[in-house]
């Protein structure tokens, strides 16, 4: 039975309470914490007693803490100017010391600086500790709270811990055992920043919410679910500590296991955070282990190369980065597929991708239904056969959600077309910017676990990955760098999942195409009428795309690689690079190819069906004027 939403007034003031954040000095505090404090702030959501205390490895009274914080605030904060009324308020109730987490008369002091100053708020009762400090301390630092009193403290408590939680699954043991030894799980609150995006907490609202999709939401409809989580930069200045990571402990491991979670476990029996964080934990349970035998075929890894960064400058290799093993073998990129062994989702697959300097930034969630079998006779979709309907989620950086279906085409006949129906968070809400702690930090002042990582949930995510983590650190990759910056990623990622006849799921927006010259100056009707329908291919080097004389319907436009178009005598008629495209005189004129096109290095295609190109063309006259031009150039070198 689907739980019914409770409905709420809008949002209180937190508990009164104090904040202690160990590491106040570092980056953590001014470029998320104290923005996050001050929207807080803003929306009114902090109490008058509320104070923060802060204790770093920098010396400095609580004036020069609050100067520091007062010029960083201007840097950092998210709603554009600084709201100097609520930042005074803030910046009154903030206090520092200096101490070293090794000692022990530190922390002494810091439990009277607490104590104090929630004497003077009226907020004794309710203190958060927030360990904005690297991992290799957490052990030491709980030991100091725990001797100093911390622990033992009336009224409510609580801990902050920030990722990375442990490197692997026996680091993450032991780091559950530290804690354990010294707080109980109720007040260990593990924060993963993607639980504070809105479009991450609205997975379950929308799953909650909209029972539509209810009775669809398993495998007899769904084909398959992919998430994405990708980006344009590389390691740039985090390359020491990357090289010790990689892209499965960095985002696969942690934020993108939370939306699965949060996309394919059971409705919990209601908004109680404990049947919320069972209901993540008994999803995960269910995920079939990957064997040490099987994760050659269910997972694919990848470290870039040099190439372009996404506004064509150049972009380094991996191992040329900064403080980077120049013999590094740490992934960059990774793909894999994973089952879940349960009544909802047996026999379905789940696919997770993660990299850095790719073709684009994003987030998204992919839910892939499968097509009507049953559909009417001479219903013919758009493209020519029947494909399933997509659900995305837009997480970042566009907030959304979007179902992709087919709609009949204006006129007088039962035409098909591809079209899309988008709901955007920027057009129906105004809410200011946040970092996406604020939620957290709200939720946890107020003892709120609901999106904070419990132990199970941790070590059962680390279980998962372990396999795979042990089986690539046993076989180094033999051919990295294999993808090159810029692109989107391995060739044996798209072949992980052409090998099971699917394909990733590009997803465009209007941005990215105006990169390509030709689509710079295009009305948005146009653009938006090619979004959906591009399909995606990467090519290997020597994959020959075109056959001179064959009669396939395909126009294709180079994302990035380079290719070469060879006619029938064998002479070579030219190159094509990045932002062009071919095949538009085979679709235009339906003739047989006039030249082979075969890749001369690695390549990234969006490939368009001829049915859709020629209707594009045929509804945009200026669009078709400008490919014939093109196309009649061509002809006229006997080229494609």
């Amino acid at each position: 039975m689907t739980p019914r939403p409770v409905a709420t007034s809008s949002a209180q003031p937190a508990a009164p309470g104090v904040l202690v954040i160990l590491g106040a000095s570092g980056d953590l505090t001014k470029r998320l914490l104290m923005p996050a404090l001050l929207n807080l702030a803003c929306d009114r959501l902090l109490p008058e007693g509320c104070a923060v205390v802060g204790m770093g490895r920098d010396v400095m009274t609580s004036e020069e803490f609050r100067a520091r914080q007062r010029g960083d605030i201007r840097k950092f904060c998210t709603r554009g100017t600084v709201d100097e009324e609520r930042w005074g308020w803030l910046e009154s109730r903030l206090h520092y010391m200096g101490g070293e987490f090794d000692d022990p008369d530190a922390f002494v002091r810091l439990r009277r600086l607490v104590d104090d100053t929630a004497a003077a708020i009226g907020a004794a009762g309710n203190t958060l500790l927030y360990l904005a400090i690297s991992p290799d301390f957490f052990a030491l630092v709980n030991q100091q709270l725990d001797t100093a009193g911390f622990t033992r403290m009336k009224g409510a408590r609580r801990i902050i811990v920030e990722k990375p939680f442990g490197r692997d699954l026996d680091s993450a043991r032991a780091l559950n055992q530290s804690l354990l030894a010294h707080w109980p799980e109720e007040e260990i609150y593990r924060i993963d920043h993607y639980l504070g995006k809105e479009t991450v907490q609205n997975l379950l609202a929308f799953r909650l919410a909209n029972g539509m999709f209810a009775p669809l939401w398993n495998a007899r409809h769904i084909d398959h679910i992919q998430i994405s989580a990708t980006e344009t930069v590389g390691v740039e200045t985090r390359g020491g500590y990357y090289d010790r990571t990689g892209v499965i402990r960095d985002m696969i491991q942690n934020h993108i296991m939370q939306m699965m979670a949060y996309v394919c476990m059971e409705l919990p029996a209601s908004l109680d955070p404990a049947d919320v964080r069972d209901a993540k934990s008994r999803l995960l349970s269910s995920v079939r282990m990957i064997a040490a035998d099987d994760v050659a075929d269910a997972c694919v890894r990848g470290q870039y190369g040099a190439g372009k960064k996404a506004d064509g400058s150049p972009a380094v290799a991996y191992r040329d980065e900064p403080a980077v093993d120049p013999q590094s073998n740490t992934e960059t990129f990774a793909a894999i597929r994973l089952h879940l062994d349960n009544d909802r989702w047996r026999g379905m697959p789940v696919y997770l991708r993660s990299g850095k300097s790719l073709w684009k930034r994003g987030t998204e969630i992919v839910v892939q239904f499968r097509p009507d079998e049953q559909a009417p006779a001479g219903v013919d979709p758009a493209g020519g056969e029947a494909v399933g309907n997509l659900l995305v989620f837009h997480i970042q950086p566009f907030q959304g959600v979007e179902i992709r279906i087919q709609a009949k085409r204006p006129g007088t006949t039962f035409t098909l077309q591809r079209a899309g129906m988008r709901f955007d968070y920027a057009d129906s809400f105004d809410a200011a910017r946040g970092t996406g702690y604020e939620v957290l930090l709200y939720s946890a002042l107020n003892g709120d676990p609901t999106l904070f990582s419990r132990t199970d949930f941790v070590e059962s995510a680390w279980e998962i990955f372990q396999p795979v983590l042990d089986s690539w650190a046993a076989t180094p990759a033999a051919d990295d760098p294999n993808y090159a910056a810029g692109g989107w990623g391995p060739l044996a990622a798209s072949t992980l999942l052409t090998r099971d006849g699917r394909h990733w799921h590009e997803i465009l927006n209007r941005d990215l195409l105006a990169r390509t010259p030709f689509f710079a100056e295009a009305p948005s009707l146009v653009l938006n009428n090619l979004l959906p329908a591009f399909r995606p291919l990467a090519v290997a080097s020597g994959t020959t795309v075109v056959e001179a004389g064959a009669l396939d319907d395909e126009m294709y436009f180079v994302c990035r690689g380079e290719l070469e178009a060879v006619g029938a005598d064998g002479v070579r008629l030219g190159l094509l690079g990045e932002g062009e495209f071919f095949g538009e005189m085979a679709v235009l004129f339906d003739q047989p190819r006039a030249a082979t096109v075969r890749a001369t290095a690695p390549c990234d295609l969006l490939v368009l069906d001829g049915d859709e190109f020629r209707r594009i063309v045929n509804d945009f006259p200026a669009v078709a004027a400008e490919f014939r031009r093109i196309a009649e150039e061509r002809r006229g070198v006997n080229g494609e």
